[in-house]
């Protein structure tokens, strides 16, 4: 009888800690998937800025066409396919719109009005609330691998088929930061 008794607390015990590792890896793939969801409002936010610069910067840049051609490529990339893929097309946009800020730099004109300004902030600002949401992402993914990857938990994430996250890199273009002359 007292064996009985052992074996169903083992068991008991077995199970209970089960459902806490079981729970506890739901939470950490649901903030990864929150995570990403900051990443993608920014690249969104991102997306329906870049139409508002294209039309300040046409008019003062047009013999710089394929700069403009290429940002314009890059945006309708952003949207469409997997996570992964919609990551290198942001990193591909920001490559670009470098060059678009490069090239606004030989324009003191343009550089003055006060709607390109306003446009280039909010630009810069998303810019940095993107690397800020990617940071998130990062960090709860590395924080969810550490978790799943320890023992006992690698055994049951194993059995119940959670995965491992990749990390988001940035490309070495990515790390320099924008320079905007005033």
């Amino acid at each position: 009888m007292t064996a009985i008794i052992v074996l169903v607390v083992i068991i008991a015990i077995i199970a209970i800690y089960s459902i806490v590792i079981y729970n506890s890896l739901v939470k950490y793939r649901n903030w990864i998937e929150e995570s990403f969801k900051q990443i993608d409002v920014q690249l969104n936010r991102r997306y329906e800025l870049i139409p508002n610069l294209i039309e300040l910067v046409k008019g003062y840049i047009d013999h710089e066409h394929k700069t403009l051609v290429d940002v314009i490529n890059a945006r309708s990339k952003i949207n469409v396919g997997t996570p992964e893929e919609r990551v290198q097309a942001d990193n591909q946009l920001q490559s670009t719109l470098r060059s678009l800020y490069r090239v606004t730099e030989d324009y003191p004109e343009l550089q003055a009005q006060k709607e390109f300004q306003d446009v280039r902030d909010e630009l810069i600002s998303t810019e940095n609330k993107v690397t800020n949401a990617r940071g998130l992402y990062n960090r709860t993914a590395a924080e969810y691998n550490i978790k799943r990857e320890k023992f006992p938990t690698v055994i049951f994430a194993s059995i119940l088929g959670f995965q491992k996250q990749e990390l988001l890199e940035f490309p070495e273009e990515t790390r320099e930061p924008v320079r905007v002359k005033f």
